[in-house]
């Protein structure tokens, strides 16, 4: 029942999404290119633009240089997007007729197997019984991974991504803690979100601590992460004639107050106040009209959306595990402070943040052993409530 319940809500969005079910009138469009797209490859999405070149050797779009995220070199367009997004695409490269459903399909299909293994997830981490459904309920329906996953953004597409994988490596942590499951994980979510790559950090390290065999631990655990790195690497040098340059911090914006922010440093201690300020305070504003809760277009608060993260703080820092979560979280939160992007413009709630929620989603799974109560009951439904709101107004705008 929970699984058929979870599919509904997340098909049952995206063909919303897709369809234009429910949108106000003047509302923007979905990100779905349209009937008679496929014709033109570039009215197409950026990762089945570069998918498609990729076939021919060059991961340059074919549409005309300027667009926004992208980087003009020797007179060819090439987009900032990370690998990981793009791959699943060159599935549907070499057929036209699919293009146009692409986007939604893809999206889809990694929102939803991440929404689904939010119940491996409950059962390994937390206290079993009927807290597994409350707590499951939690990660594949309280956090904002659903309301993105249904709207056919390869952005969004990046976290949910890294998100099924980074769950996948936190039920191997919880299960055979195999070296190199582990770290083929981790490469993976981080092909789609550089920024997880630094839980590599804290897991390298327990598990050499837990390791008989520490070269071979270290080995199994480093290989594949270091194969995927020279999978993102090539893909940065084919763009921008450096295996360093992911492409970010030099490619066309449009947006004044980003502009300006990059100006600043892409990284850097300046931005930490605002996205503090977005993270732990950033809210709605009252209209007269209908809907009358408007989000801000700069992000919400992860409190707005997902109060049910509170919880994690009764898993305590007694436990091995519950202190690798917490490194996780914590250094993956670094650079998300210190980006010049904010939680991700014209976004519902911190979107950036889904690179964290995989570990806080595991705390509260832990911290439910402590006690599951009408509290942990009353914030889980609160946050289904917010995201399901997330939903409904993506729908109704044609985008969140």
């Amino acid at each position: 029942m929970w699984l058929a319940i979870v599919t509904l809500v997340y098909v049952g969005g995206t063909v919303a999404m897709a369809t234009g079910v429910g949108r106000a009138p003047g509302a923007t469009p979905g990100v779905s290119p349209g009937p008679g797209a496929a014709q033109d490859l570039g009215r197409q999405s950026a990762p089945l633009q570069v998918a498609v070149g990729l076939l021919h050797g060059d991961p340059a779009l074919a549409g005309p240089p300027g667009g926004v995220d992208t980087v003009t070199r020797d007179g060819r367009s090439y987009h900032v997007i990370s690998f990981g997004p793009v791959a699943p695409y060159l599935a549907f490269a070499p057929f036209p007729a699919l293009w146009d459903s692409a986007p939604w399909v893809i999206s889809l299909a990694f929102g939803l197997l991440a929404a689904l293994l939010a119940w491996p997830l409950a059962s390994r981490y937390g206290p079993g019984g009927p807290a597994t459904v409350w707590l499951a309920t939690l990660g594949a329906l309280g956090t904002i991974l659903l309301p993105l996953a249904i709207q056919g953004n390869y952005y969004y597409l990046a976290h949910a991504e890294a998100m099924a994988a980074t769950i996948v490596a936190l039920l191997e942590w919880r299960g055979r803690r195999r070296p190199w499951v582990l770290g083929l994980c981790l490469g993976l979510a981080a092909l789609a979100r550089p920024t997880v790559l630094l839980a590599a950090i804290p897991f390298g390290l327990f598990i050499l601590a837990g390791s008989r065999t520490r070269i071979r631990a270290a080995l199994g655990f480093a290989v594949p992460i270091g194969l995927l790195l020279a999978v993102m690497g090539v893909y940065n040098l084919a763009r921008f004639g450096s295996p360093l340059e992911s492409g970010y911090t030099i490619a066309i914006l449009h947006n004044q107050h980003l502009i300006d922010a990059r100006r600043v440093g892409t990284f850097s201690i300046h931005h930490v106040r605002h996205n503090l300020s977005i993270l732990i305070a950033g809210g709605f504003r009252i209209s007269p009209a209908f809907p009358f809760l408007v989000p801000s277009s700069y992000g919400q608060s992860i409190l707005l959306t997902t109060p049910a993260f509170l919880l994690a703080l009764r898993a305590g820092f007694r436990d091995r595990t519950a202190v690798l979560l917490w490194l996780s979280a914590a250094i993956v939160t670094v650079p998300l402070l210190l980006y010049y992007g904010g939680a991700g413009y014209r976004t519902y709630g911190y979107r950036y943040f889904l690179d964290v929620t995989p570990f806080l989603l595991a705390l509260v799974a832990m911290a439910a052993r402590h006690g599951f109560g009408r509290l942990s009951k009353g914030l889980i439904v609160l946050s289904v409530a917010l995201c399901l709101y997330g939903v409904a107004w993506a729908i109704r705008m044609g985008h969140s």
